[in-house]
């Protein structure tokens, strides 16, 4: 008797996740940040593009609508509009009209500082309107020194106006810092009375808040009270994919747990540069302006650094970690503005392996910069400290705009805030 046998079968192919699809980039971004303009009426001490002063180079409104037409071209959803604040935009609400009539969708963040009744009725009214107040705090005390005085009051005069305008699930938007992670249950509690969600952001060390992440960024005891409330609320709070750097602890964090930068996020900053990562506004990232002949399309498409970024990563120094598959290495601006390589761990890594780096660091201070300043301040920066230090904020009551030139006068002349 004879037996025969079959040939053997090849492996079947592990099913493609959607992360490995984003790994090597899209057409289009998923995610794109837009700041339309550096002016803004606060200076708050971690602003991650140091802005204050308008920038004289700012695109223009027609440059403006043009990048709108090419991203409706793209079929990108939607864009994330920040700053500065962008309403001080004098043609900000045309531009957010145009960009929502070419069915590109706009989530917005502010201060809240000109969301007065008639405008909150305004976007209320406007499906494809999202908005984040920001908010520090989840007191006037803690809020405003981070924030500057009165912005407390300001965030919460706009989530007034919001709701009474009949506007459903906006955003409260809080970064988190050593100083509000024991606010948590109360930042939840501002939301829900506000109708609003809230949405829970890392602090990064770019722009002005390179100069504060020593003092400020959580403390390795209340990274683990963050994660856990994270889990305990994972199905009522945004986080941005913000927090992947925590999984290490164990249990992934919802979303997609990977740097997007260059293969699903980009920045388009107030002058048209195009950079990786909204948090990495320096010239190593850069990846072209959308100026250029071929716009925002080709730098997308064809730069050389997001074709970089888009190539198999091996993971470096994290690739050994039994945790590196749900953290992936971290945020890639973290590493860079605290100096440490971008093929290692994070600097908040929870395995304490970035703390280890820091301490090693031979010059923190010789760390790299962001590539512009539009602070109003006219002292010179705060030093980085070598370790972290006790928290000592300074209120920034005595620093006034200087006005440079007419582009960088206050964005705010005229305007009477609303009050409460």
């Amino acid at each position: 008797m004879s037996i025969t046998l079959d040939p053997p079968r090849a492996a079947a192919p592990r099913p493609e996740r959607l992360v490995d699809l984003f790994e090597r980039g899209l057409d289009a971004p998923i995610c794109l940040t837009w700041e339309l303009t550096y002016a803004c009426n606060l200076s708050c001490v971690h602003c991650l593009s140091s802005s204050g002063r308008r920038d004289p180079r700012e695109l223009s409104t027609d440059e403006c609508k043009a990048v709108i037409d090419e991203l409706e071209r793209m079929q990108v959803f939607y864009v994330n509009i920040g700053g500065g604040e962008p309403t001080v935009r004098s043609d900000f609400w045309e531009l957010l009209d145009y960009a929502t009539r070419h069915h590109v969708g706009v989530k917005f963040s502010t201060n809240g500082v000109k969301l007065t009744p008639d405008r909150a009725a305004l976007l209320a009214a406007n499906d494809y309107v999202d908005v984040q107040i920001s908010l520090d705090g989840a007191t006037p005390e803690v809020n405003d020194d981070i924030r500057g005085p009165g912005s407390y009051q300001t965030a919460i005069t706009a989530m007034r106006n919001l709701r009474d305008a009949g506007m459903k699930n906006f955003k409260l938007s809080v970064v988190c810092t050593r100083t509000n992670i024991p606010q948590l249950d109360e930042f939840k509690r501002i939301a829900d009375e506000y109708g609003a969600q809230l949405r829970l952001t890392r602090l990064r060390p770019s722009g002005r808040g390179a100069d504060v992440w020593d003092e400020l960024h959580p403390t390795q005891e209340q990274q683990r009270e963050l994660y856990t409330w994270l889990l305990a609320h994972a199905d009522e709070v945004l986080t941005g994919d913000s927090f992947f750097h925590l999984s290490a602890y164990g249990e992934s964090l919802p979303g997609l747990n990977l740097c997007g930068a260059g293969r699903v996020v980009c920045l388009i900053d107030p002058i048209g540069d195009v950079y990786a990562c909204p948090f990495a506004i320096h010239d190593d990232f850069l990846a072209g302006n959308v100026r250029t002949p071929g716009g925002f399309t080709d730098v997308w498409r064809e730069s050389a650094l997001f074709q970089e970024l888009r190539a198999p990563q091996t993971g470096g120094a994290c690739a050994s970690c039994a945790f590196f598959d749900t953290c992936k290495g971290g945020c890639m601006a973290a590493k860079f503005f605290t100096g440490l390589p971008l093929d290692g761990p994070d600097p908040e890594c929870v395995q304490g392996y970035g703390e280890e780096l820091l301490a090693a660091r031979n010059d923190p201070a010789g760390s790299p910069r962001p590539s512009g300043d539009h602070s109003h301040r006219t002292s010179p920066p705060r030093p980085r400290s070598a370790k972290p230090v006790p928290l000592t904020l300074r209120r920034r009551d005595d620093i006034e705009a200087m006005p440079v030139s007419a582009c960088a006068a206050s964005p705010l002349a005229g305007f009477v805030p609303p009050t409460a």
